[in-house]
């Protein structure tokens, strides 16, 4: 990571890991006593969404149909904002969402909490953490260099790509970044998040573009369609390798692997490098306490928060396995609280 990070991001790491070290809040804290549907709907994010990802989603509602005896079905969306709205409305009852896609979501209709999350290697939240990253094209790094390493300087009027503006990693904290490197410049010391939203003749970016999921923000880059984009690691971590420097630091380079699914499956050999990366708190699996009763409640997050889902292998998948998943092994589900998230709201302030 930089040397010295943006102080707002500074405290999306720090203040939110520590506020989460002692939180075991429940989610079922906050229900009330609703009669519980016929069958539990899940939304997933668009990153979450693909085939090679079904295995996971799965193994996830066979745990809560073992939990409750009711029948799960996935809600697979193409949109950050379908899923925040699903959630929000009740007509999903559990969606895996960023923490931004949380906060909106949470602040469309307060029943909206956190039910678990995942926790870093350790087991606690104390490193339940992923990264947001800004990247370039193998090759084009030298027009970001500072010295010994990286800038954002020489990004004005670059195509850059995002992923939603409901995006924690692929939106809201570069932007942050952004905004707090140049509004220290008089040119664009009244620069705001909202002015990276679209590009053009006068503003920040030639041409901003929304990926939608953080693998096509990153199929842009590699495609030069965008300058940079901003891409987390968690969601492509399964289609690509590290292939020189240190995991999720400036400079590291990595290449698509052989093997790699769509989108990426004409890209095998492709390779991006890092020019900034930030740690962001996990993404949560967040319930509508308003659309499910406490015994369901308590009783899914009984079972996702148990030994046995720990060593599931379809859900926490070991570092060496070829399966394709959305959470590693030796991560495990951990209770935590709406306030774990203040620190994003914050960035938006």
């Amino acid at each position: 990571m930089k040397k010295v990070l943006p102080l707002a991001l500074a405290v999306v790491l720090v203040s939110s890991l520590l506020t989460g070290c002692g939180s075991t809040t429940s989610a079922s804290d906050s229900a009330t006593d609703v009669k519980d549907p016929n069958t539990i709907t899940i939304a997933w994010l668009p990153n979450n969404a693909a085939e090679e990802f079904k295995e996971a989603r799965a193994e996830i509602g066979k745990v809560i149909e073992k939990a409750t005896g009711l029948k799960v079905e996935d809600k697979l969306t193409t949109d950050y904002a379908i899923t925040v709205e699903a959630l929000a409305s009740g007509n999903a009852q559990l969606a895996f969402v960023g923490a931004e896609s949380y906060v909106e979501a949470h602040k469309k209709n307060s029943k909206v909490i956190p039910l678990v999350v995942n926790s870093g290697d350790s087991g606690t939240l104390k490193d339940a953490m992923y990264y947001s990253r800004i990247l370039v094209k193998k090759g084009n790094g030298d027009q970001y260099k500072s010295g010994s390493g990286y800038a954002l300087d020489n990004i004005v009027g670059k195509k850059f790509s995002f992923v939603s503006t409901s995006s924690t990693s692929g939106f809201k904290v570069p932007s942050s970044a952004i905004v707090s490197h140049f509004s220290k410049q008089d040119k664009w010391k009244d620069l705001k998040s909202e002015d990276l939203l679209q590009g053009g003749s006068g503003k920040f970016f030639s041409q901003v573009i929304f990926g939608g999921s953080h693998q096509l923000s990153l199929v842009n880059v590699l495609t030069d369609k965008s300058d940079l984009s901003a891409v987390d690691d968690f969601d492509v971590v399964s289609y690509v390798d590290l292939t020189s420097g240190t995991d999720n630091t400036p400079g590291a380079v990595y290449t698509v692997k052989k093997d790699a699914a769509d989108p990426f499956s004409k890209l095998a050999g492709e390779q991006f490098e890092v020019i900034q990366s930030v740690p962001v708190i996990n993404a949560p699996i967040a319930v509508n306490t308003g659309a499910l009763s406490k015994k369901t409640i308590d009783a899914i997050t009984q079972a996702l928060t148990s030994d046995e889902v720990a060593k599931n292998e379809k859900i926490f998948l070991p570092k060496d396995s070829k399966s394709k998943g959305i959470w590693k092994a030796p991560q495990r589900f951990l209770t935590t609280e709406d306030a774990w998230y203040n620190p994003i709201r914050e960035l938006s302030k």
